[in-house]
């Protein structure tokens, strides 16, 4: 099997961002069927290697590529994840125990996501519901990452960000409720910025939580497409109790205050590979005039098992009421182990229920006093490098798995619970060319700072490229 694979070549797509499509689209050089065909052949190039697209709606996409004329990427080819409805498309939540049908509308963040002139040329896979950190299944191909094919894309916006890396379209859909924007972006090599939340429009199922961890975003191969993307977002909705974050074009001219964090609250230390790159990254920054210090993160012990035990209510709720909030035909005997052992793990502490939800709120407090010292927080997005499909696997006994995914995903959570905003940004690779990737977090409300430090990086240390 070939390790790399990539569909860049000297069509008229070339190498170019979202911004550079959307250009090419403006000049009239191109239309965006021709756009629309180009990004289709790509995906028929590379879908047999990577798995990355759980439906595909060409024919549609063909038929209307050309009336999206409005909007800052107006004609740009992208995917949609398919736990987010769009009109005429099913919703499987990547779950064969979900049989969805044809969405009579786009949910509520799809019309946000959609007016900014995307075309859409299908659903992107994720793993069962997005619980997992690794795009697989249990009886079915795994999503694979397009610079070793022989490694997980991560999750759970693991096909978006394998289609993004792969170049078949330059920005797709992601949401993030554990990490699931910042992991796949880091997996493949991308930009993963989770919003603060309520920045963008929640969706229909998110607004009911409790505590509402999801947010969603995109994944992007430049730092001006997620700029674009924010400041196009904001045309079509902006929560007036934030800051707008308008467009931010560069780098900013502040000197930061920035907190440098090793390893995570669960006691286990970083891999060597990952930290030397927060180190390099550290140092980098300081050669360009930024104070890095290294800072405890200041979170309780207990963080770590009431994020699990919320986790753990999800699934308990899809099981238990999934052909109320999922569909009709829902089956739950077809959930994976992974949904199946999280639902038992929390009835087995339904009980903590009320001071996991008390913690967890509080959680957003105890963030934001973090920078009362500091402008940013520098840290690894995962413990370790990218895994082997596989390593993450819901085939496996739920235990062993779920002690897997606490020993990988140990940083990203702490801003869904919390509501920060975070990016993950491709700053180093393994010994074997797999991206490495740094996260940097900012106070509520603040993407600008996150976006200028991103831009300062991109400029210093341009980001890798699969083609290379």
């Amino acid at each position: 099997m070939t390790k790399t694979i990539h569909a860049f070549s000297g069509d008229i797509l070339s190498d170019l961002d979202a911004v550079g499509i959307a250009e090419l689209l403006r000049s009239g050089a191109v239309s965006a069927r021709e756009v629309a065909e180009a990004a289709i052949a790509r995906a028929h190039q590379v879908e047999s290697h990577i798995n990355a697209i759980e439906l595909a709606a060409f024919e549609q996409a063909l038929a209307t590529a050309d009336t999206r004329t409005r909007g800052i990427f107006a004609g740009v080819p992208t995917f949609v994840k398919d736990n987010t409805d769009i009109r005429g498309l099913p919703t499987n939540h990547g779950s064969q125990a979900v049989n969805g049908r044809p969405a009579r509308a786009d949910g509520a963040f799809a019309q946000q996501y959609m007016d900014q002139g995307f075309v859409c040329l299908g659903k992107s896979t994720l793993p069962e519901f997005g619980f997992n950190a690794s795009t697989e299944y249990m009886g079915s191909a795994p999503t694979r990452n397009p610079w070793h094919t022989d490694y997980s894309s991560g999750a759970s916006s693991g096909g978006s960000a394998a289609l993004v890396a792969a170049g078949v379209v330059a920005i797709a859909h992601a949401n993030d409720g554990g990490g699931s924007i910042r992991i796949p972006a880091a997996a493949c090599g991308l930009i993963g910025l989770k919003p603060t939340r309520g920045r963008l429009v929640d969706s229909e199922a998110t607004r009911s939580l409790p505590v509402n961890i999801v947010s969603e975003g995109v994944v992007t191969r430049s730092v001006r497409d997620t700029a674009h993307f924010y400041a196009g977002a904001e045309q079509s909705y902006r929560n007036r109790k934030l800051a707008p974050v308008g467009l931010v074009k560069g780098p900013g001219t502040r000197r930061l205050r920035i907190g440098l964090v090793h390893d995570s609250i669960t006691g286990n230390a970083t891999d060597a590979e990952t930290r030397a790159t927060v180190n390099a990254t550290a140092a980098l920054l300081e050669s360009m005039g930024h104070d890095v210090t290294e800072m405890p993160l200041p979170i309780t012990k207990t963080f770590a098992s009431d994020f699990s035990i919320y986790w753990g209510m999800l699934s308990f709720l899809v099981s238990t009421f999934g052909k109320k909030i999922m569909s009709p035909d829902f089956d739950a005997s077809k959930l994976d182990n992974l949904s199946r052992g999280l639902a038992s793990h929390y009835k087995k502490n339904f009980l903590k229920t009320p001071m996991v939800l008390y913690r967890l709120r509080k959680s957003q407090d105890d963030y934001a006093r973090i920078f009362d010292d500091y402008d940013l927080i520098l840290s690894p997005v995962l413990a370790h490098t990218t895994p082997k499909i596989g390593h993450l696997s819901p085939e496996q006994d739920f235990d062993s798995l779920f002690e897997r995914l606490l020993n990988y995903v140990s940083f990203t959570p702490l801003n869904n619970a919390s509501g920060g905003p975070a990016i993950s940004l491709p700053m180093g690779a393994t010994s074997l060319g797999l991206p490495i990737a740094v996260q940097f977090s900012a106070n509520h409300g603040d993407e600008r700072t996150l976006l200028e430090i991103a831009y300062a990086l991109e400029e210093a240390k341009p980001w890798r490229r699969i083609q290379d």
